[in-house]
């Protein structure tokens, strides 16, 4: 943690989560976060889904909820940034307060409910950096009061198709009711067919490659669900899986006064949960299936456990709260002493190392 933020953060903790969070956007608009020394070396590159990545390292989605501030967000050193969750329409999500920090155990409970300002505002912004560089990708989710979700999806395939490096479509946040139904064969293979062909059909009409398109899933899943969306996932075309959301679980946080609250859990106390899921989903997809790994991310240490346990990339958002702007580079600086130890010539060499072990361990309580 820079000496900046470990002097600001006080200040920051004291606000109101969202309230702090839309100063630090705030923050990124005016460009006050800078200088960050953050290192550039072929080592760190690796491609994904057809695309060339300048780090395995991204900000998730939750973040930069409206695209507001992709660009700003890539400065501090991420290799992606992943805007959304986005719905057609806008909405409010649900009541404050919808944000609750765990500061002894690094960790956040949300429901915020998919609160977003809809696709036209977005769509306006990311059409405004048409051009630029950086791989921006757009999460896409369904109105919470949707007669057709599934429509919902197909529509966020076909406004930001032109604008995301890729899609993700989100069909595990805890907050939205129902949501999360998407992840049953049946559901999940309809859901597939429609944006997959929404994907193609725009890609044969305007003669452009097809983007990939991720779907992001929940850790709480069984072993037979793992498999069974596995299995869809292959089926329907889609390229790849972001593994994880948050969890309903509260392991390791019981005693904390904000554990009873509803919503989803993220940071530290999901590592070891969203970890295992994943390295589950790697021997499920196979070796040649792009993984996204998310959960209990603050450093180069689980970073690197995430490549180990099968992911191609990584994604944090949580620890950024904890550790500050300076974190993406201080995670590559890591990587990169790792390397140097072991002796290997790129960051993908370290995929799935752990892999067998983690497939050995039990099931997370």
């Amino acid at each position: 943690m820079s000496l900046l933020y470990r002097l600001a953060r006080p200040a920051l903790f004291r606000l109101e989560a969202e309230r702090a969070h839309g100063l630090s956007v705030r923050a990124l608009k005016r460009g006050l976060i800078r200088d960050l020394d953050i290192p550039v070396d072929g080592r760190l590159h690796v491609e994904v889904a057809g695309i060339r990545f300048p780090n395995p390292i991204g900000l998730a989605a939750g973040y930069d909820k409206n695209a507001e501030v992709p660009d700003e967000a890539l400065r501090l050193g991420f290799g992606f940034v992943e805007v959304g969750t986005l719905t057609p329409r806008p909405q409010e999500g649900n009541p404050r307060p919808r944000i609750f920090r765990l500061p002894g155990a690094h960790a956040v409970i949300n429901r915020l409910g998919f609160n977003n300002d809809g696709h036209a505002d977005a769509a306006e912004r990311l059409a405004a950096r048409a051009g630029k560089m950086g791989i921006v990708g757009v999460n896409i989710g369904a109105n919470k009061d949707s007669a057709d979700r599934i429509a919902d999806y197909v529509e966020g395939v076909n406004v930001f198709e032109s604008f995301a490096s890729y899609l993700a479509v989100n069909i595990s946040s805890p907050n939205t009711p129902g949501l999360r139904s998407f992840q049953s064969g049946d559901e999940l293979s309809k859901l597939l067919k429609a944006v997959v062909a929404a994907r193609n059909g725009y890609a044969a009409i305007t003669a452009t490659n097809r983007k990939p398109i991720f779907v992001k899933v929940a850790p709480d899943l069984t072993e037979d669900q793992i498999e069974e969306i596995a299995d869809v996932a292959r089926d329907r075309g889609v390229d790849g899986l972001i593994v994880s959301n948050t969890t309903l679980a509260r392991d390791g946080v019981e005693r904390h006064r904000a554990a009873a609250e509803a919503g989803g859990l993220s940071g530290r106390p999901l590592m070891r949960r969203s970890t295992w899921v994943l390295a589950r989903f790697r021997r499920a997809v196979g070796p040649d299936f792009p993984l996204i790994g998310v959960g209990g991310v603050e450093d180069a240490r689980t970073a690197i456990m995430k490549i180990e346990a099968g992911a191609d990339l990584v994604q944090l958002y949580t620890g950024l709260v904890y550790g500050g702007p300076h974190l993406p580079a201080r995670i590559l600086k890591g990587i990169l002493r790792v390397l140097d130890i072991a002796d290997v010539d790129n960051v993908a060499e370290l995929r799935d190392r752990r892999v067998d072990d983690l497939l050995a361990a039990p099931p997370p309580v």
